[in-house]
């Protein structure tokens, strides 16, 4: 093959010769591809296939003895001109799919020695492996540049729209160039992706060659396909490779008259469809009862698609401002943001009747109003009854670590206060050995720093426990809270309802006021049977207020 290359690089007379075998390449390959074909016998049928398209500025003397050198020179190598295939995964038309492509698949153009000095060589373009591909990326190349290649051998694989499948090299030689390494993306189909020769002396030549734009604009604009073939070539190909017969749709024969089925017709009608819109896919184009079916079906998904967009249709520009985060802000969120995905809560709740706590509240509230003292609050009332159920119950008194639970002494209870900067939790220091007056002036005075802004963090740091009550400001029945971490519990108290109950008096039935009281919990630390034990204590002291004073 490289000695007809030569001969035929320093022939003037045959000097267009590539261009030839470039234009005819889809005839050769199948004229020489395949030993169950017949060849073409007449040289006067060769010469006129190929110079279609072709003139030579010497054609009336281009001789004979050069077709019948060419023809003897493809039979030499007919082995090796068409060994490019790929393998695909499935079946295509018929085939099975861990059967080869046929070469025509991959684009290749054979190059000759030019003014520049270029020995004869072969551009390897990126192949078409779908009928949508477009372009297609380089997963890795399995031959390195300067490697001997053989017909079959893998030269790399390339990722199309579909799948990732090996290309295989086209005819024996040498890699001498790789155009587009690995991980190239967005490669178009039947642009070079690496240079090919058959001599090893010339890989060296083509260190620092690049394709011009001129070719591959040329090869992204031809991509996968082949140039037209000549009359003659389609009806030598009719006869070579006949195929099998496919009906198709036709048009009706005549416009006037529309020709269909009965069923077809019936259908139509009840479904008002004209049967001058259908194109029918029978005998001569007449119109099937799966025409009509056909129709109705796609007409249906336009509807539906219709109305799917119209009802995903983008909503009226909506009128919003956006409110920058706080600092108060993000650290709230920050921080119950972990403790839900860190902390492992669970949930008790329970009722407890409040009214001897109200009738408690009411004769204290006397006292200090004639001390000049501040009224104490139901919620004054919980804070007292919840530290003295941690002292109580001391391991919820506590927090986790990675080594040890940590239980304290100290019983200081965080109060949640919402203020318009966003929510604050001051903290009681001691509320277990603190009286009911004094636990009131602190709330209100802490809760006053909170709404001006003023905490200290010793007014906030420090706490060991959390009491959340949406009750009486806002009527909530009841809630779960978020543990503020380091602690382990915090109590949600809801509002207070009468309720009617048994009486164990005279009179069958009485009111009576039940206020529901939450317990959040860390698993990690408090057990299920140790957070009711903290309930049962909590709601003794409440129904029974009196024990708060002892």
């Amino acid at each position: 093959m490289a000695y007809a290359s030569r001969i035929i690089n320093h022939s003037k007379k045959l000097r267009n010769a590539p261009n030839l075998l470039r234009h005819e390449q889809a005839l050769l390959v199948r004229c020489f591809s395949f030993s169950d074909q017949p060849s073409i016998g007449k040289r006067d049928e060769i010469w006129r296939i190929h110079c279609h398209g072709y003139v030579a500025s010497e054609g009336e003397e281009l001789t004979k003895s050069f077709l019948s050198n060419t023809k003897s020179l493809f039979r030499a190598h007919k082995r090796n001109f068409s060994t490019t295939t790929v393998k695909v995964g499935n079946s295509i038309a018929g085939l099975e799919l861990n059967k080869r492509l046929s070469c025509s698949q991959v684009p290749f153009s054979r190059g000759f020695s030019s003014d520049a000095g270029l020995p004869p060589h072969q551009e390897i373009g990126m192949p078409s492996l779908s009928p949508t591909m477009t372009e297609g990326n380089i997963a890795r190349w399995l031959k390195k540049e300067g490697e001997k290649i053989s017909p079959g051998e893998v030269l790399c694989e390339v990722e199309t729209d579909k799948a990732t499948v090996e290309m295989e090299c086209m005819e024996e030689g040498y890699l001498a160039k790789i155009i587009r390494g690995d991980g190239a993306k967005e490669i178009k189909v039947g642009e070079v992706i690496a240079i090919t020769v058959e001599d090893e002396e010339d890989i060296a030549k083509f260190k620092d060659y690049t394709p011009s734009a001129s070719d591959a604009s040329s090869a992204a604009d031809k991509g996968p396909s082949v140039s037209t073939p000549p009359e003659e070539e389609v009806a030598k190909e009719a006869v070579t490779s006949p195929e099998p017969k496919v009906s198709k749709p036709t048009a009706p024969a005549s416009e006037d008259r529309i020709f269909a089925s009965p069923l077809a017709r019936n259908l139509a009608e009840e479904n008002k469809v004209p049967l001058s819109s259908i194109k029918g896919t029978g005998p001569d184009g007449r119109i099937l009862k799966a025409d009509i079916d056909d129709y109705l079906a796609s007409r249906s998904k336009e509807a539906g698609a219709a109305t799917a967009r119209a009802k995903h249709a983008a909503p009226a520009e909506l009128d919003y401002t956006d409110i920058p985060h706080s600092q108060i802000r993000k650290v709230t969120a920050s921080r119950l943001l972990f403790a839900k995905q860190t902390i492992p809560h669970y949930y008790l709740t329970v009722d407890t009747c409040v009214d001897k706590l109200v009738e408690l509240r009411a004769q204290l509230n006397a006292l200090q109003e004639a001390a000049g003292g501040k009224r104490i609050s139901i919620n004054d009332l919980v804070i007292k009854a919840a530290a003295l159920a941690l002292r109580k119950v001391p391991q919820c008194n506590s927090s986790w670590t990675d080594e040890y639970i940590r239980q304290f002494h100290n019983v200081n209870i965080n109060v949640a206060v919402q203020t318009e900067n966003g929510l604050f939790v001051p903290v009681i220091r001691d509320a277990d050995k603190k009286g009911l007056s004094r636990i009131a002036d602190e709330v209100k005075q802490l809760a006053q720093k909170a709404k001006e802004g003023g905490l200290k963090p010793e007014d906030y740091e420090g706490g060991t426990f959390t009491v959340s009550n949406l009750g009486g400001p806002f009527g909530i029945k009841q809630f779960c809270a978020i543990i503020n971490p380091p602690q382990s519990g915090i109590l949600a108290i809801g509002s207070a309802e009468k309720r009617v109950v048994p009486s164990s008096g005279p009179e069958q039935y009485k009111f009576a006021s039940f206020m529901s009281a939450t317990l959040s919990c860390d698993h990690r630390v408090i057990d299920g049977a140790v957070g009711a034990e903290w309930l049962k204590a909590f709601k003794g002291y409440v129904e029974n207020p009196e024990s708060m004073l002892l």
